[in-house]
């Protein structure tokens, strides 16, 4: 039963921001720990870890990223072979545009379904199993 909601909600924010944005949801997701981190920018195994891809997936997805100018990678200063992947100002731009209809999405697809009392349990419980989006 989780999985079902959990696989009906993300089709239908992954349709919403491909229509409105042209912005795959993984795309959204990524931008989004991009700008949540400090100087929005993340090594690329932490946003892999973030973003639940594997690295190369992660690392195809920040090529496309990065040529539609939306995000830059940076050589990481105390470790040769490291990459930092860097939100740009166009990506924090599209990020920007993209949140409301991310937002609506929850809320119609997810938030107007429960009561006060629900949302307060539900958050319980997540706490409970530590899905707090962090690695």
């Amino acid at each position: 039963m989780l999985q079902r909601a959990q696989v009906r909600i993300t089709r239908h924010l992954e349709a919403e921001l491909l229509v409105a944005h042209d912005l795959p949801l993984a795309s959204y997701d990524v931008l989004m720990q991009l700008a949540e981190a400090p100087e929005r920018r993340l090594r690329m195994n932490d946003l892999a870890d973030r973003v639940l891809l594997s690295r190369s997936g992660l690392t195809r997805l920040i090529d496309r990223l990065q040529r539609d100018g939306l995000v830059a990678r940076e050589a990481c200063a105390d470790d040769a072979r490291g990459l930092f992947a860097v939100l740009t100002e166009r990506g924090e731009a599209r990020l920007a545009e993209a949140t409301p209809t991310y937002l609506r999405g929850i809320r119609t697809q997810f938030l107007d379904m429960l009561g006060p009392d629900e949302i307060g349990e539900v958050r319980s419980m997540l706490a409970k199993l530590d899905i707090t989006g962090a690695p």
